[in-house]
């Protein structure tokens, strides 16, 4: 952290909020945002205390924070569950029968779970893992497809206050081994299989070889999903409808502690071990909760499509909790946008009437590059708002996701939060909000953001620098899971009493932040240091041009040389002559300095399954080293060994 990061993205595009739309938002205005934000940052407490009590407490707090840096405790001495906001506050009110989850797997195959259905399912479950010897405070590992029963032991876990660690289905078993004791799991939660691409895949068996090493299971739930054939262990393998086989759906939410740990959820290391993050229950709840309703602007009549997996942080916040404690009709999704199709998302939109739409970047990007023909095939006119979430976005997808998906009538909420967080921190507010392609806009009420350099100095008007967060907020990390000293050093001692979020940014003249990527994501030029996500963005708005991916690497001269990998649009010759015309277009958008020193054209990038692009992976290519660390999230092997190969 020598050095500070230079911005050179310039965007100019402003985009206000549609007056129709302003005028029935929860939030109408900037100047409205404005006035909320100055009270949520002169009495933080105040705040999320009026915004607390519109959810339900067993027991009310008796101090709103306590906040000793690092350690935050919010909503203290209060009592609650979250599965009982999700769940049992609405059943005395007409939503008992309006649908919580349409769900949709890959073959086809619907249902739908009304409020009622859903709280008469996640009782009969909880007390099922309660006969299996499930109790507060112990913790259940989830391995599974994404199905309604992934949905159902969430929240039948939070009900129990059995603390869940969902452990995405696309790792391999020695990643869900790994995670199983670092938690000190009793019981596993799987499936017989899922269905990806048109056939069914495993989960079982990888359990099975995961188990082999995992002395604290004692249990595991299998649901009958694809029809794989699977060994039951006697014993410890209960099928999903065994367990709850002749239970009472009287089974009522325990009164937890705001602070009862809600689930751990491991991000990779870029050492290959795992960090487990913790989150509690009452503060998680109330931010989840606002940020859900303001920053969606979720209505009564709205069906609500977050495209994320609920293994990553985006499904258990705003596929499940958040959107769920609204009373808002969620839709989930088991399968892959191009099965049988490329036109699966804009089909599922059209039939479910979806009305908002929440999705990551790289999706975005790879609709770009299938062409408009498959979005244009269907009536999507029933979308009034689009998010985006999971990485920066460049500015061209995101009017490609204005002009196409959205018609030129939706605005599009562009969100920047982690892991960590618990929920969004950066983003506009549609009915207030104007709007900048590329830009996550403006804080959250109660996010207190800033832009300093690497010794904790504030930067000024459109400098880059490290993005920290100097104020606790309700969804913030409480410790990572048996490793309170690592929490310390990695989240809060590089700036003393804030938080350190890892990613670069810039703040413009507006006050509007631009979030440039992970600080591992910069690259040192000659002195410059340089975000990669800008000079992927000048890449990609070259028209031939659908996706790139940029990294660093040794260079003995200038320090780092810039190596691209570029994915070209259908029809682009991928040869010599279109390389200098793309070093030349960087120079034009950015500078000479920004030039990729090497370009190298590959059908695909690798992936994590979540949609990120792996760059620690492209870094090690691009210096002719062996890939170290943890690759168990790569979606497709397949796509870094042909790299490798034309390397070769």
């Amino acid at each position: 952290m020598a050095t500070d990061i230079e911005s050179v993205l310039k965007e100019q595009r402003v985009f206000p909020p549609p007056d129709e739309f302003a005028a029935s938002a929860h939030v109408k205005s900037l100047a409205e945002y404005q006035r909320i934000y100055k009270l949520s940052v002169d009495d933080p407490e105040a705040f999320w205390a009026g915004i607390a009590r519109e959810l339900d407490w067993f027991k009310p707090w008796d101090k709103v924070l306590e906040w000793e840096p690092p350690n935050a405790k919010w909503f203290v001495g209060a009592e609650c569950n979250i599965s009982y906001n999700c769940l049992d506050r609405h059943l005395s009110t007409w939503r008992r029968n309006k649908a919580a989850i349409i769900w949709e797997g890959e073959p086809g195959d619907i249902r739908v779970y009304t409020y009622q259905m859903l709280h008469r399912e996640v009782s009969r479950f909880a007390a099922g893992l309660k006969r299996l010897g499930v109790q507060k405070g112990d913790r259940v590992a989830l391995y599974m497809p994404m199905v309604p029963e992934l949905a159902i032991s969430l929240l039948a876990c939070a009900r129990l206050g059995a603390t869940h660690s969902v452990v995405f289905g696309g790792f391999s078993s020695d990643a869900l081994r790994d995670r199983i004791n670092d938690a000190q799991a009793k019981v596993v939660i799987t499936a017989d299989g899922g269905f990806r691409r048109g056939a069914p895949f495993p989960l079982k068996e990888a359990v099975d070889k995961a188990l082999t090493e995992t002395p604290s299971i004692e249990k595991v739930v299998v649901v009958k999903r694809a029809g794989n054939d699977v060994v039951m262990k006697p014993g410890r393998d209960v099928w999903w409808d065994d367990a709850i086989k002749d239970v009472s759906a009287d089974c009522p939410a325990e009164h937890l502690d705001a602070e009862h740990p809600l689930f751990i959820l491991y991000t990779s290391g870029t050492t290959g071990k795992p960090k487990g993050v913790v989150h509690s229950t009452g503060g998680y709840m109330a931010h989840t909760y606002l940020t859900s309703k303001w920053v969606f602007d979720l209505k009564d009549t709205d069906t609500f499509w977050c495209t994320a997996d609920v293994g990553w942080v985006t499904g258990h916040s705003y596929i499940v909790y958040g959107p769920l404690a609204n009373g808002a009709t969620i839709l989930m999704y088991e399968g892959v946008p191009n099965h049988p199709e490329p036109d699966r998302f804009w089909d599922i939109i059209e039939r479910h009437q979806v009305s908002v739409l929440y999705t990551a970047p790289t999706a975005i990007r790879t609709f770009t590059r299938w062409g408009d023909e498959w979005p244009n095939k269907h009536d999507l006119s029933s979308l009034r708002l689009l998010g985006t979430v999971g990485e920066p976005i460049n500015p061209e997808a995101w009017m490609w996701y204005r002009d196409v998906i959205g018609g030129n009538r939706c605005p599009i909420v562009d969100t920047w939060w982690q892991t960590e967080t618990g929920g969004i921190m950066l983003t506009p507010l549609p009915g207030a909000t104007p709007t900048k392609p590329g830009s996550a806009t403006l804080p959250f009420p109660g996010v207190v953001p800033e832009i300093v350099t690497h010794d904790g100095k504030p930067v000024g008007d459109n400098e880059g620098g490290y993005l920290i967060i100097k104020k606790p907020w309700p969804g913030m990390l409480r410790t990572i899971y048996n490793d309170h000293e690592r929490f310390k050093e990695q989240y809060w001692s590089q700036i003393p009493g804030c938080y350190f979020t890892g990613d670069g940014a810039r703040r413009d003249e507006d006050g509007y932040y631009w979030v440039m990527g992970r600080i591992d994501d910069v690259v040192n030029v000659s002195g410059h240091r340089l975000s990669t996500m800008e000079i992927e963005s000048a890449l990609v708005s070259h028209k031939q041009v659908t996706e790139a991916a940029v990294v660093g690497r040794p260079d003995e001269v200038k320090g780092q040389a810039i190596s691209a990998f570029v994915t070209c649009a259908a029809g682009t010759k991928p040869d010599d002559a279109f390389k200098q015309e793309l070093r030349k277009h960087v120079a034009k958008e950015i500078g000479a300095f920004a030039k990729p020193d090497d370009i190298r054209f590959t059908d695909s990038l690798p992936k994590t399954r979540s949609g990120k692009i792996m760059r620690r992976l492209l870094r090690d290519l691009a210096a002719g080293k062996d890939t170290v660390g943890d690759t168990t999230t790569l979606e497709d092997y397949s796509v870094l060994a042909k790299l490798r190969e034309d390397e070769e």
